[in-house]
């Protein structure tokens, strides 16, 4: 009893970020099949451990996407105030400030998606981030998360907490979506203070660049070839040309493009 007791005490509260996402066909603004991921893991893990859940937006609280949120299972949504175009991360430090778990998606859906707020959170409230999570559990002061691995690999990582954990696209929940709750819950407005506003970083646009493609002639060796090159030393060939003109050095490297189809002229 005294284990579960201080589990309850420690991840007393529990927060969810969420986002307007947009459709990949129509490009109709929904809610986040990502940040609905974190509510529904966020939601379990309240109910098992007794703990008060808030859902928190940071934008436009007239926004009819965010009570699609209320259907997958919030009983409401808190939003934030910011004006379009205006960095969130200082309105969210301020508001996030005591919760023992924060919760949010990998990245958002088609609008500002640089993957970077779970980051510039952690930095702001000087949290230990978890990130690709699909299987959150808490344990006494701690919260042990399954994080997601290319090539179909896991690990158990654990921090302590309070700690912020970003849910991977592919976390392990089937999110349920309920119209009657939809109807049940609200979208509460919160007004963010002028500090909090105005805190941030100016941000710099310029036209992208396009970076320079590196010519590789394509591998023609098997697989199994290329598996002992490497873990051997070997010649792969090709030619050391030394003597000759500044003409005729540049014939030796136009037929070795020629040959591996790098040009096509």
């Amino acid at each position: 009893m005294n284990v579960n007791a201080s589990t309850t005490k420690r991840a007393g509260r529990i927060a969810v970020l969420v986002s307007v996402g947009r459709h990949p066909v129509s490009g109709t603004q929904r809610y986040s099949r990502n940040d609905a991921a974190a509510l529904t893991l966020a939601s379990a893990l309240a109910v098992k451990h007794q703990a008060t859940l808030d859902v928190i937006h940071a934008g436009d609280p007239t926004n009819p996407a965010l009570r699609e949120y209320l259907a997958l299972g919030a009983t409401k949504v808190e939003v934030l105030s910011v004006a379009d175009g205006d960095e969130i991360t200082p309105a969210l430090s301020v508001r996030l400030k005591g919760y023992d778990l924060v919760l949010t998606g990998t990245r958002a859906e088609g609008t500002q998606d640089s993957g970077m707020l779970p980051y510039q959170l952690a930095d702001a409230l000087d949290l230990p981030l978890i990130a690709s999570a699909v299987d959150i559990d808490i344990e006494t002061d701690h919260v042990t998360v399954r994080q997601f691995l290319p090539k179909g690999l896991r690990r158990r990582v654990q921090a302590r907490l309070p700690a912020l954990v970003a849910v991977h696209p592919m976390a392990n929940v089937t999110p349920r979506y309920a119209y009657a709750k939809l109807r049940e819950g609200a979208i509460e407005k919160v007004l963010v203070s002028a500090a909090s506003a105005t805190d941030h970083a100016a941000w710099t646009v310029k036209p992208a660049t396009a970076k320079p493609v590196r010519l590789a002639a394509a591998e023609k060796r098997s697989g199994h070839a290329r598996m002992l090159s490497a873990t051997t030393t070997e010649s792969r060939g090709g030619s050391v040309v030394i003597e000759g003109t500044s003409v005729e050095k540049a014939q030796v490297i136009l037929a070795y493009l020629r040959e591996h189809q790098l040009v096509d002229y």
